[in-house]
């Protein structure tokens, strides 16, 4: 079973920023889907609890060069 999480993700300036991201977190076992939003400044992940946590996502998205608020 899926569950939904939504981070609240400083730095991001561009289309090429939510790529990036993105690109980051579906390489993560577990990550079923990532939608990421500048304009909005959050990135919104369907994901696995069995085979990732939420720490796990927000490191990645702190490895790929943003902040997690």
């Amino acid at each position: 079973m899926s569950e939904k999480i939504v981070l609240m993700v400083t730095g991001m300036k561009c289309g090429g920023c939510e790529t990036n991201i993105s690109d980051k977190l579906k390489t993560l076992d577990g990550v079923l889907s990532v939608s990421a939003s500048h304009k909005d400044n959050k990135v919104e992940v369907d994901y696995e609890p069995a085979k990732i946590d939420v720490e796990a996502i927000e490191d990645a998205v702190i490895d790929a060069g943003f902040s997690v608020e």
